[in-house]
């Protein structure tokens, strides 16, 4: 005679350390669902660096994130009773004692979201970060857009891609095509680089308004414009004179002294009488010898 056994329900397999540290965000619970608005991010980080914490609160408030600078006096038990999604951290700000100030957070609060972001260190010291308990180490300097990134991926958190412009735009004689990054006169392409693109990008993004020298520098640089810093006065007389070369009945970036620069079309006076030597002028001189012999 059989005896037969009952079955075992089914085990769920057991998430990993990660997986169960990570706070349930809104997400579509069956295929074909619309997507749910994710809620904004809180975010501590203990930074001195006044530079960095610039950039990145003007990257966190333009996502609606919540975040607050936290000093380096506060014990991990303060910090550990927070109700933040993430730390980002400079272990430098913290000295000595910041292998036993993290090891004492990570006993405080296991499922905590670290993010190490510092300067030079070395492999003994990333690789010991990681393995105390850190979900990532990023170094100085960095962009503040894979600096959010990295926070999105350890605390779970997935933003949808916003679909880009491809639409081109008209200002003048000159058409950006935003999907070939490029910007043309006439069907011949300017030969813009892609930092140049960038910026008449953004400047026609502007809608003929002043767009700032700081706001520039940080969309294309990545990070705070120090003193007297000319990166980008370079950029804009490179890209004044392929537009002005390329199309001289037409002025497109306009200075406001101390203030920044303004991408409109405006026509050049006599342009339309005069064009050739308009162009003529913006050429750069010819060599002392060839003066020489016209004039003889």
């Amino acid at each position: 005679m059989q005896v037969q056994l009952p079955q075992r329900a089914p085990t769920k397999p057991r998430p990993s350390r990660r997986a169960r540290g990570r706070r349930p965000h809104s997400a579509t619970a069956r295929a074909g669902a619309a997507p749910a608005q994710l809620p904004p991010l809180r975010i501590a980080v203990l930074d001195s660096d006044s530079g960095f914490l610039v950039v990145l609160a003007k990257r966190l408030e333009r996502l609606e994130w919540k975040h607050r600078v936290v000093p380096a006096s506060a014990p991990p038990s303060r910090i550990a009773a927070m109700r933040v999604d993430a730390l980002v951290v400079d272990p430098a700000i913290l000295g000595p004692r910041c292998w036993d100030w993290l090891e004492r957070l990570y006993r405080a609060e296991p499922k905590f979201r670290i993010i190490i972001c510092t300067g030079s260190s070395t492999v003994t010291e990333r690789v010991r970060a990681l393995r105390m308990g850190a979900d990532d180490w990023l170094a100085k300097p960095c962009h503040p857009e894979e600096l959010l990134a990295r926070i999105e991926a350890a605390v779970g958190h997935r933003r949808l891609p916003q679909p880009r412009n491809l639409e081109s735009t008209r200002i003048g004689d000159v058409e950006i095509r935003r999907d070939q990054y490029q910007a043309f006169v006439a069907g011949s392409s300017l030969g813009l680089t892609r930092r140049e693109f960038e910026m008449i990008e953004l400047l026609a993004s502007a809608d003929a308004k002043i767009v700032e020298r700081e706001l520039i520098y940080e969309r294309l640089w990545g990070r705070t414009m120090e003193h007297n810093d000319r990166s980008v006065d370079v950029f804009v007389h490179k890209l004044r004179r392929k537009l002005e070369r390329a199309s001289p009945r037409w002025r497109y970036i306009h200075t406001h002294f101390g203030v920044g620069y303004r991408l409109a079309a405006e026509p050049v006076k006599d342009s339309a009488a005069r064009p050739l030597e308009l162009a003529r002028a913006l050429e750069p001189p010819a060599p002392a010898s060839l003066l020489e012999a016209f004039a003889a």
